[in-house]
C-alpha cells in the first residue's frame, strides 16, 4: 500500500513539474497566429488540395488515410472503388495524368465488377480526352462498350473521339448504337447532328479538291501539249533527267524529257515565283531572265508573251530612265545586242532584238532550263563586249 502511494506521489510530482513548466514556457508546437493556416492545410479534413507528394513525416494523417485506401487486405472491389474515388478527386483538380494513374491502378485490381470496370474505363477515357490523347480515349471507350454495350458515357465519349479524329462515318455509327439504347438522349442527338454536319462538309471539301485537281491536271496537260506542238525543247533538272546510260544526242534526250514531263522541267517557282502559263487565247507566257555580265546584274520578266519581241521589253527597261548601275549611260535599246548560249557546242547565238520570243524558243539549239529561258545582253561597240566575245564562236539566228 505504501509503494502505491509513493507511485502516485511520484506521478503527481511529475505532473506538477510539467504544469509549472507549461506556465513558464510557451508550447512551441501548437497553432499560433502566424502558422495556423499552414497547419490546417496539413489536416486532411481542412485541405483545399492534396499535395503532389505525400511525406509521412510532414503529412502523417494523410499517409495513414492513403494506407487505409490501398490496404492490400481489403477486397479487390474495395481497392478499385477507392482508386476510382482518388482518380475522381484528381480529375476535379484537372490533374488528369494522376487521375489516369489512379484509374489504371483500379483496373489492375481486376475486381470482377463489370459496372465498376466500365466506370473506370470511361473515366480514364475522359482524362485521356482532356489531355488530347484522343486515340487512347477511344480505345478506353471501345473497351467500356465491349463490357456494357448500352453504357451512355462510353457511347458519348466514343462519338466525341471519332469526331475529334475526323472519322465522321464511325461517329455516326456510334450515335446510332447509342440512340437505340437511349433514343431521347439530348447529348447523343446533338453529337449526331454535329457529326452529320462535319461529314457533309468533309465530303463537299473532298469533291471540291477532286474537281480542282482534275482542272489543274487539265491545265497542265494543255500546257504540255502547247509546248510540244511548238517544238520547244526542255531540259529537266539533273536529278530528274538522270538515266541509266548517258546519251550524246541532246536533242533526243530533250525530246524524251518532254514526253516524260510532269512539269518538273517547267517549274521555276522555287527560284523566281513564276511559271510558264497558257492564256485564254492560246499564247504561252514565259518567265525570262536577262543577264548583264558587264555589271553582274540581271532583270527578271515574270510573263514574257511568246509573240512579243525582245525590243518591246528592252524599250521598257531602258527607256527614259536608265538603271542606276549604268553609270556610263550606254544601255539604250538601240545599242543592245541579245545572245543565247549553246553550251554543248560552246557557241553564242545572236538574236536580233526584233525577233519574237517564240522564234528563239523554237530554235534547234535552244533549250529551256528550269522553266526559265535566259539571255545575255551586251552593249554594241563596248570594250567589255569585245573582251567577252573574244575566243567564242558566234552564230546568227
Amino acid at each position: 500500500m505504501a509503494s502505491s502511494e509513493a507511485q502516485y506521489d511520484s506521478e503527481d510530482e511529475g505532473m506538477d513539474m510539467f504544469m509549472d513548466k507549461f506556465k513558464s514556457e510557451r508550447y512551441k508546437k501548437g497553432f499560433n497566429e502566424s502558422n495556423w493556416e499552414e497547419e490546417f492545410d496539413k489536416v486532411p479534413m481542412f485541405m483545399k488540395t492534396a499535395p503532389e507528394e505525400i511525406d509521412p513525416q510532414e503529412y502523417p494523417e494523410l499517409a495513414c488515410i492513403q494506407a487505409i485506401l490501398h490496404d492490400e487486405d481489403r477486397s479487390p472491389e474495395e481497392q478499385a472503388m477507392s482508386l476510382k474515388d482518388e482518380g475522381n478527386a484528381f480529375f476535379k483538380e484537372k490533374k488528369y495524368e494522376k487521375a489516369i494513374v489512379a484509374y489504371t491502378a483500379g483496373l489492375k485490381r481486376k475486381c470482377g465488377d463489370q459496372e465498376l470496370d466500365t466506370v473506370l474505363l470511361t473515366n480514364r477515357a475522359a482524362a485521356q480526352f482532356h489531355l488530347g490523347n484522343i486515340r487512347s480515349a477511344l480505345n478506353d471507350a471501345v473497351a467500356a462498350k465491349r463490357i456494357k454495350p448500352d453504357h451512355l458515357k462510353a457511347l458519348t465519349r466514343g462519338v466525341q473521339c471519332c469526331i475529334q479524329l475526323r472519322n465522321y462515318t464511325e461517329a455516326l455509327k456510334w450515335c446510332e448504337e447509342g440512340l437505340k439504347a437511349h433514343p431521347t438522349d439530348k447529348k447523343l442527338l446533338e453529337l449526331r447532328a454535329a457529326a452529320d454536319k462535319h461529314k457533309r462538309a468533309a465530303e463537299r471539301d473532298a469533291r471540291k479538291a477532286k474537281a480542282k485537281e482534275k482542272k489543274l491536271h487539265g491545265v497542265k496537260e494543255a500546257l504540255l501539249a502547247a509546248i510540244k506542238d511548238r517544238g520547244i525543247k526542255l531540259l529537266q533538272p539533273v536529278k530528274s533527267a538522270q538515266r541509266g546510260s548517258d546519251s550524246d544526242d541532246e536533242d533526243e534526250g530533250s525530246s524524251a524529257a518532254i514526253s516524260e514531263l510532269s512539269l518538273d522541267g517547267l517549274s521555276s517557282q522555287e527560284v523566281t515565283g513564276a511559271q510558264v502559263f497558257l492564256d485564254e487565247h492560246g499564247s504561252l507566257h514565259w518567265p525570262v531572265l536577262f543577264l548583264y555580265p558587264e555589271h553582274q546584274q540581271s532583270d527578271f520578266i515574270s510573263a514574257f508573251c511568246e509573240n512579243n519581241c525582245f525590243i518591246d521589253h528592252l524599250a521598257v527597261m531602258f527607256g527614259e530612265e536608265l538603271p542606276p548601275w549604268d553609270t556610263d549611260r550606254k544601255y539604250h535599246p538601240q545599242n543592245l545586242q541579245v545572245y543565247f548560249e549553246d553550251e554543248k557546242n560552246e557557241t553564242l547565238n545572236q538574236v536580233p532584238p526584233e525577233t519574237s520570243l517564240l522564234e528563239v524558243l523554237k530554235h534547234q539549239r535552244f533549250f529551256v532550263k528550269g522553266g526559265t529561258p535566259s539571255f545575255i545582253i551586251l552593249v554594241n561597240g563596248s570594250s567589255f563586249r569585245k573582251q567577252f566575245l573574244s575566243g567564242k564562236k558566234i552564230k546568227g539566228l
